[in-house]
């Protein structure tokens, strides 16, 4: 493992979480979805609606976790829900993303909570990465969204 340093990013970090995900962006093909701006950063990303950690290896930025805290009703648990994990590919096979998401379990664990995120299908690299943590897909869940101009209309629906 190399040498390495974690800490969460601050307002002069914007360029950095913002340039570390759009490479993210343009690994998983969803150039097209990437809107984030560094004001978007600044104002969303640094503590106050989602968390950046960012991994140094000689002061050069390897990779970012985005992350925020939810809440599962059901299970009466805290949890880091995982937004983003990246680590530039000339600092993979170092140990990197291990590390991140380590940070992040003991968050997690220090409210005796848990960690969940969504992974790409594709992605089969990372999802044996996962699984080597002891992490397990939750099969019997479909992800859903509703934006855009569905999200709009529905609260000025009459319907009842």
């Amino acid at each position: 493992m190399s040498d390495f340093s974690i800490r969460a990013a601050g307002a002069a970090d914007a360029a950095t979480v913002l340039a570390l995900l759009k490479e993210l962006a343009d690994y998983e093909k969803l150039q097209n979805d990437f809107v984030l701006d560094e004001a978007a950063v600044k104002r969303d990303m640094l503590g106050t609606a989602c968390h950046s950690e960012l991994i140094f290896v000689d002061r050069a930025a390897a990779g970012i976790a985005a992350w925020f805290w939810i809440y599962k009703s059901f299970g009466a648990a805290r949890g880091v829900y995982l937004e983003d994990l990246y680590v530039r590919p000339e600092f993979r096979g170092r140990g990197l993303g291990r590390a991140l998401l380590a940070h992040l379990a003991g968050k997690a664990a220090a409210v005796d909570g848990f960690m969940e995120w969504q992974v790409l299908d594709w992605n089969a690299s990372s999802i044996a990465f996962y699984k080597s943590l002891g992490a397990r897909p939750r099969d019997s869940w479909i992800n859903y969204r509703l934006m855009g101009e569905a999200l709009r209309k529905l609260p000025t629906e009459k319907k009842v």
